[in-house]
């Protein structure tokens, strides 16, 4: 059982300081001569801070040439090093080498970048390890370390459950990733390199598909980051040094997450242009004539194939093609909520067999979201795909929590409590879009409301808060928001996101009939569902039962630990409640 602490130091950043007699003889072995990792911080005025963490054998030579050398070379090592204010903290551990080191500084970086107080991570490199001696022992002694820093500084050092809640952590490209991701990272390196090398001078398209938390945003977070680290002058990889890169999301919720994680880490302009945009955005700020070199678009499948106000084209992909070498689209077909994104069946599956015959189609088959058993999991698919309502599993093998709700208010009560909880995290009210709302605008003089009965609650980005909070919500994805406990959430503020647990209210567009589960657009207030699509043939199609299908996608795969439910159609209800009594009877 691991019962070492780890040690841990606190100094003015200066060269000479690590020569001082501060540290105990007991330590000194550990940290003078073990392998240690350090952070170097500083404050201005506002108590925002600027951040280094690294790893070294030698901490008294690696200080000197931060010190003496780095801060001639880069501007961010000469801001600490003339500061009066810089200081650091110096981590030893007995269980300490080099590959646990560097998983560490790897780790550290990822909660430093999404600490609400840190405002630049100076750091230019990821260092994830695979499997080492003590390997094991790292998520330990890490939460230790974290631990211990917070009795130092807590505004720097927050609780990690804190932390692991933000929507920042969770889209970090400093995660470890997966074997299966890793695989699909190099391969996506590879070809982007072969095609900046080729004569090829537009157009090529590598499509990542996934299910719903089969962990796309992740892998395209640290591809995005790793390529802006080969782009640097400095970089010592002569294909993609100087390159141009651009990452693109057409939700409103998912652009602050990563517009935060860009500006920290310093990657958000390229000049002085963003490189962390909108598609329409970006389409009208670029020509086909000066193609850039890679475009990654995240949610791709909320690209747009069709004209709307602010865009004049006919499909943002296409267009996305035409000033772009290469782009990346993570595209999951099950969660296009729109007509306006609507894919003929016969062009989707002309594209992607064109990116498959070119070896460009990369399937992610993982499921990272969901912390359920297989037949939790399947059960969950059961009702989204088959539209079936079979036997709910009883005693799932990691814990999952399925719960059923004859009442919109016990449900809040449930997710209010889970919420309350911090060793729960985030957990919010999810509904479909079968209530009226109109954003910007109000009902009269009140919020738009989900109204159920006697019992409503408002829909979301609606509260008010003050001047304080306004100000901090700007960055803050909407379920991060303190006030949104108070709101029901929708695909649109909720979608590319996840909860610790989830409540769901299945509004009456989703009814049971005769043994299946059915859809109702009349009973839907998503216009964009509901309206025709115009086809290239220039007929019209209704896509409202693909479009509703897939709102429900979204939202039943957004609990991490528990799926709370309340169905709205008697018949719904009664027949989940019947398939958790079969299953008792087992």
């Amino acid at each position: 059982m691991l019962h070492l602490k780890p040690i841990i130091y606190e100094m003015n950043y200066e060269k000479e300081i690590i020569d001082q007699d501060i540290i105990k003889e007991e330590d000194k072995k550990y940290i003078l001569s073990y392998p240690t990792v350090y952070i170097v911080k500083d404050a201005d005025k506002q108590l925002n801070y600027s951040v280094y963490v690294g790893e070294t054998s030698d901490i008294k030579r690696r200080t000197i040439e931060h010190i003496s050398v780095d801060s001639k070379e880069r501007t961010d090592w000469r801001e600490l090093a003339d500061s009066k204010t810089s200081e650091m903290y110096i981590i030893g551990h007995e269980h300490f080498n080099k590959s646990m080191t560097l998983d560490i500084e790897n780790k550290m970086m990822q909660y430093m970048a999404s600490v609400d107080v840190v405002k630049k991570v100076n750091n230019r490199r990821t260092n994830q390890q695979n499997l080492y001696y003590s390997h094991d022992e790292m998520e330990k002694i890490f939460s230790k370390i974290w631990r211990k820093l917070r009795k130092f500084d807590k505004r720097l050092f927050p609780l990690e459950r804190t932390i692991r809640d933000s929507a920042l952590f969770k889209a970090s490209p400093f995660h470890k990733l997966t074997d299966e991701q890793l695989d699909a990272k190099d391969r996506i390196m590879a070809t982007i390199e072969a095609n900046l090398t080729s004569k090829t001078n537009k157009g090529q398209l590598i499509v990542v598909e996934g299910d719903a938390g089969s962990g796309k945003t992740v892998l395209m977070s640290s591809l995005f980051y790793e390529l802006n680290q080969l782009a640097k002058d400095e970089s010592e990889n002569p294909i993609l040094r100087n390159t141009s890169q651009f990452l693109l999301v057409n939700h409103d919720q998912q652009l602050k997450v990563y517009e935060e994680i860009a500006q920290k880490l310093e990657i958000f302009k390229l000049g002085k242009q963003e490189t962390v945009l909108k598609p329409t955005r970006f389409i009208n700020r670029y020509s086909e004539d000066n193609p850039v070199d890679v475009v990654i678009v995240d949610e791709a499948h909320l690209l747009l194939t069709q004209g709307k106000q602010s865009y004049t084209g006919q499909n943002q992909l296409n267009d996305l093609l035409k000033r772009a070498r290469v782009v990346v689209a993570v595209f999951d077909k099950k969660q296009i909520l729109s007509r306006e994104q609507y894919w003929e069946p016969d062009q989707l599956d002309s594209l992607l067999a064109d990116v498959e015959k070119q070896g460009n189609l990369i399937s992610l088959k993982n499921q990272l979201r969901i912390n359920a058993g297989r037949e939790t999991i399947a059960w969950i698919r059961s009702l989204i795909d088959e539209q079936t309502v079979k036997p709910l599993p009883q005693n799932d093998e990691k814990n999952y929590e399925i719960k059923l709700f004859d009442s919109p208010a016990v449900l809040q009560k449930a997710i209010e409590d889970k919420a309350r909880d911090e060793n729960f995290g985030i957990s919010r009210l999810l509904a479909t879009f079968d209530w009226k709302y109109i954003n910007g605008k109000k009902d009269g003089d009140h919020p738009w409301y989900v109204k159920i009965g006697d019992w409503q609650m408002p829909w979301n980005l609606q509260l008010p808060v003050d001047k304080v909070q306004k100000k901090q919500n700007k960055k803050l994805a909407w379920a991060e928001q303190p006030q949104t406990i108070g709101e029901v959430g929708s695909t649109f503020t909720i979608q590319g996101f996840d909860l610790n647990y989830a409540g769901v209210i299945i509004g009456p567009s989703v009814k049971y009939r005769n043994g299946r589960i059915v859809f109702d657009k009349a009973a839907s207030e998503n216009n964009k569902a509901k309206q025709r699509r115009s086809l290239k043939d220039g007929s019209k199609v209704d896509v409202s039962e693909e479009m509703l299908r897939n709102e429900l996608n979204v939202l039943l795969s957004r609990g991490v630990n528990g799926l709370y439910l309340y169905a709205v159609d008697d018949e719904l209800r009664a027949a989940l409640k019947k398939g958790a009594v079969l299953n008792d009877r087992k």
